[in-house]
């Protein structure tokens, strides 16, 4: 069969939808957000493909995998196995890192315990075990007539006994040794000041002028040294500072440090063996933090810098004075014009500090002190100046000191699986075509570095070469986590797979959609059938078929508009998306009154967080910006971790700590700030649009308000599902009864005493305009808004969800049933329902993520609205339309990580457009000549269908 044949398909929001989709093509699903798309997608092509592959497995195997429930179809025939890649494949697991999931740190791990080098990580010198013979042909090497000694190093730091000691060398007939490196006799060194000091002990084995006839003696007297030594064999000049070092045991030549043979599962952070034993693999250590230890950075030491050690506590305050007077201080200076030097000593103590009378170890340290000393009831007061901060064993890698010290090369080409780990992926792949072995380790490396080879190039052509191996997978956004999973789809080289993928363009920059859209066609050219739920342009033209569906969201929606290739969609009159794509429709751009010449300028100068190079970032209030950019340029790093963490410690005393940054101008310009990123709200059915944006808190209030609740003395706790008294207690409130059938998928029945009403008889009794609480959570949203117009708070957020375009989603809908764009626009809703002062700053993260051409034009105008007020509008985005709304467009670059942490351009569209600097600018550009060309065309289809009409 050459389709996949879908009848009656009624999961969620589907109309009983039929189609027929070609097998081995590139599938686009589009259509409003809510529309039905991952319903039809996922929730019954890939549950469906799903369920049949395992049910083909036995019942015992079936008892261990996670199984999708039954979806709501007649019919799918000509399905294949499927394989999904959403978009939050990647980020189950907090100690996941890019590494983990492409399986490069797997082939890394190999690659070092069977190729890398151990070195001593005190001297940096490599573990090898040299034989005599090999000594012997280093030594020979040294120019002819060198005079040097043959050593033994016998003790190290030896403290006494060195009478007995020198007695019994000289028993074996040894005649002279080297204390700290000064040669003397035995006799000399009987009566030798040893002071009571730890000492290292040398034996002179040998003397020796270097020349070609010596090979045998020396081979004799290493031997004999190697012996005294336990391997270890010393040779120094006695005319100049030459010092040579061996071990004929897989040592240090210097201290004795060993380890034992190298396996793979010690350059694991996650393996016992493997893991920084601080901090147990996780990178980061409960420590006390400076920042929140010095919290008045701006003060001296004497008036309050440091809570506890100023001027008001005589005894502390005189130890930390004369400390800071020692270190060529003054205790009345602000702790912020201190050197860093002078800073450190303080907080940790130097050798200048411990010489005092009393000695000062430092603030922190006394504090480590304290904590490991005190009890429980101490440790609660000091709790509050420890936070999370980097390991300071291993420096954030989470591995131990065997792992921090094997390397892979030679020279100045030698790097550890650290080094490795934080380089970008695309230098990490210049690195490892550059690489070169010898002898036994390139033959075993070989299949390894082919590997890994492999997995850097799929990764850097899908536009991932900014990421690092050491990223955390939860860090990544959507689109970034699917490309991942999607370059280990292709290297794996399976045919006939059905792949359904979600939105894999999003955080892509237009300059990578290109390699995006090939990368997919290869997997359908290995004859694979791809299908992608997207919104992206440039990839639904490049569909071979495309399902648009419609023609609402919700409820009315659900329904296929039109099916065929591109460009059958564009003629169909029924497609939304085909009128965008041929240019009838456009994305209304909303009017500014942006003034530039007088609008008031926020900066914050010198940022140089991450990859942040030293940049300034100004925008102006009261208006839209957008800040775009390559993926990986920057853009979160400066606005989510540098920008945001600022002001909301700022005004709203968050304990949030930004990145570094040097100054920053216009804090008076604002009074609160908002951020609406890209996090879930909410994976438990138990979480819904009501609960989320606060309104069933508001709602539950009125119904305990009404005449019957406070007769029975109902509160509004009473009104909750989630907590006993009122709710129905078969179901505990969840209105259906989970049942269990071992290998089968768990069922789903409407819970036979409340009839899936969540409450129980008493509180379905209370009701308000007629509707008892389960009927006021079965209202869609419009709806609620007039029911609930004596309420002004809950008419504004109800007023909010409809002015983003949810107004016909239900009020008790649960969240895990959102698509993305309604999860998105919910969560932009409950933050813009909060009041505004007319000074509020909004930050946005990527708002467009799963919005259609028609839902992006409705985003637009609500964020108009905003700057109307005098709000401000901060946007991280690369979606060309919301761009070119803009009134202020930052562009960062020129590429993604370690290449980019710059400001290119800086500018009005237009001017963005024009600027050779620019990388969005020849794409914006392109856009705003095809408007323009578009504008005549689509004024002309207007006014036939007015004719017609």
């Amino acid at each position: 069969m050459d389709v996949i044949s879908i009848r009656g398909a009624r999961t969620h929001n589907l109309k009983n939808v039929s189609v027929d989709l070609p097998r081995g093509r590139l599938i686009v699903f589009t259509g409003l957000s809510g529309s039905g798309k991952s319903s039809l997608a996922f929730d019954t092509l890939y549950a469906e493909g799903q369920r049949r592959y395992v049910e083909s497995l036995s019942v015992y195997a079936r008892q261990f995998l996670e199984l999708m429930p039954r979806p709501d179809v007649d019919r799918i025939e000509g399905l294949s196995p499927a394989i999904s890649i959403d978009q939050h494949s990647a980020a189950s697991n907090p100690r996941s890192t890019v590494g983990t999931v492409t399986e490069i740190a797997d082939h890394l791990r190999v690659l070092f315990a069977r190729a890398g080098t151990p070195y001593c990580p005190t001297h940096d010198m490599p573990l090898k075990a040299e034989s005599i013979a090999a000594m012997v042909d280093k030594a020979l090497k040294l120019p002819e007539g060198t005079r040097l000694m043959v050593v033994a190093p016998v003790r190290r730091q030896m403290k006494q006994g060195f009478a007995a000691f020198f007695a019994e060398l000289a028993a074996k007939g040894y005649s002279r040794v080297r204390i700290d490196e000064t040669v003397m006799t035995l006799e000399e060194a009987e009566h030798f000041e040893f002071g009571g000091r730890a000492h290292d002990i040398d034996v002179v084995v040998d003397r020796v002028r270097m020349r070609a006839d010596i090979r045998e003696r020396l081979a004799a007297s290493f031997e004999t040294a190697a012996e005294l030594a336990g391997g270890r064999v010393v040779l120094v000049g006695m005319d100049a500072p030459l010092v040579l070092r061996f071990s004929s045991k897989f040592a240090c030549p210097v201290c004795d440090y060993s380890v034992g043979t190298l396996e793979p599962r010690l350059f694991s952070a996650n393996s016992p063996q493997g893991c920084c034993p601080r901090c147990r693999g996780t990178g980061l250590s409960d420590d006390f933090d400076p920042d929140k230890v010095v919290r008045l950075q701006q003060l001296s030491v004497a008036r309050g810098a440091i809570e506890g050690w100023d001027a008001r506590n005589p005894k502390k305050f005189d130890r930390i004075a004369a400390a800071i007077r020692a270190l060529g201080a003054d205790p009345e200076t602000p702790w912020c014009e201190y050197p860093a030097a002078v800073r450190m000593a303080l907080l940790y103590g130097s050798d200048v500090t411990r010489r005092l009378e009393p000695a000062f170890e430092g603030v922190i340290t006394e504090m480590e002190r304290f904590w490991n000393e005190s009890s429980e009831t101490l440790r609660r007061v000091l709790e509050r100046f420890r936070a999370k901060c980097t390991c300071p064993e291993c420096g954030g890698s989470g591995l131990g000191a065997v792992a921090r010290s094997v390397y892979l090369g030679e020279g100045e080409n030698r790097r550890t699986i650290v080094d490795l780990s934080a380089l970008s992926l695309g230098d990490l792949m210049r690195y490892f075509k550059t690489l070169e072995l010898a002898g036994a380790k390139a033959e075993i490396a070989q299949k390894l570095l082919e590997g890994i080879l492999s997995r850097l190039e799929i990764l850097n052509d899908l536009g991932l070469g900014y990421l690092s191996l050491e990223r955390r997978a939860g860090t990544l956004s959507g689109g970034e986590s699917q490309r991942i999973r999607l370059a280990g789809q292709i290297g794996s080289g399976l045919t006939g797979v059905m792949y359904v993928l979600d939105e894999p363009s999003i955080g892509l920059h237009q300059r990578d959609n290109d390699q995006l859209i090939r990368t997919m066609q290869h997997l359908r050219d290995l004859g694979n059938t791809v299908i992608v739920v997207e919104h992206d342009e440039d990839v639904i033209r490049a569909a071979d078929f495309v399902v648009d569906m419609g023609p609402g969201a919700g409820e009315f929606g659900g329904e296929i508009l039109a099916a065929g290739t591109p460009k059958a969609i564009m003629e169909s009159e029924a497609s939304i998306t085909g009128r965008f794509l041929s240019a009838e429709r456009s994305i209304v751009m909303p009017g500014s009154d942006f003034d530039r010449a007088n609008a008031p300028w926020f900066q914050l100068s010198g940022a140089c967080g991450h990859n942040l190079k030293h940049v300034n970032l100004r925008f102006p209030v009261g208006a839209i910006t957008v800040v775009a950019g390559v993926s990986g340029s920057g853009k979160s790093s400066l606005i989510n971790d540098t920008l945001y963490p600022l002001l909301a410690a700022q005004y709203h005393r968050a304990e949030t700590k930004p990145l570094a940054f040097d100054q920053v101008d216009g804090l008076d310009l604002f009074d609160k700030v908002i951020c609406v990123d890209q996090s879930p709200i909410g994976r438990t059915p138990r979480s819904n649009a009501a609960t989320y944006t606060g309104l069933f808190s508001l709602i539950r209030e009125v119904f305990a308000q009404t005449q019957t609740a406070r007769e029975r003395g109902y509160d509004a706790r009473r009104f909750s599902f989630n907590t006993k008294g009122g709710r129905c207690e078969a179901c505990q409130g969840d209105g259906v009864v989970k049942v269990e059938m071992q290998f089968l998928p768990a069922l789903y029945v409407t819970c036979e005493v409340c009839g899936g009403k969540r409450y129980n008889r008493e509180t379905l009794e209370v009701r308000y305009k007629g509707l008892s609480i389960a009927e006021v959570l079965e209202l869609t949203a419009q709806e609620a808004l007039a029911f609930f117009d004596a309420y002004p708070a809950i008419k504004r957020k109800l007023q909010t969800i409809c002015d983003v375009g949810l107004g016909y989603i239900r009020l008790g809908q649960s969240a895990p049933t959102l698509s993305g764009g309604e999860a998105q626009r919910l969560k932009l809703a409950t933050e813009l329902a909060r009041t505004d002062t007319g000074r509020t700053l909004y930050i946005l993260d990527e708002p467009t993520t799963g919005l259609h051409f028609a839902d992006v034009s409705q985003l637009l105008g609500v964020l108009r609205q905003l700057t109307a007020l005098g709000n401000t509008v901060l946007v991280i985005e690369h979606n060309l339309d919301v761009i070119r709304s803009a009134d202020w467009v930052i562009d960062m670059g020129p590429e993604g990580g370690a290449a980019g942490g710059l400001v290119l351009a800086a500018g009005t569209p237009s001017e963005i457009a024009e600027n050779p600097q620019s990388v969005t600018g020849p794409y914006l550009r392109r856009l705003l000549e095809g408007v323009a060309a578009a504008a005549p065309k689509r004024k002309r289809k207007r006014s036939d269908s007015k004719d017609g009409a």
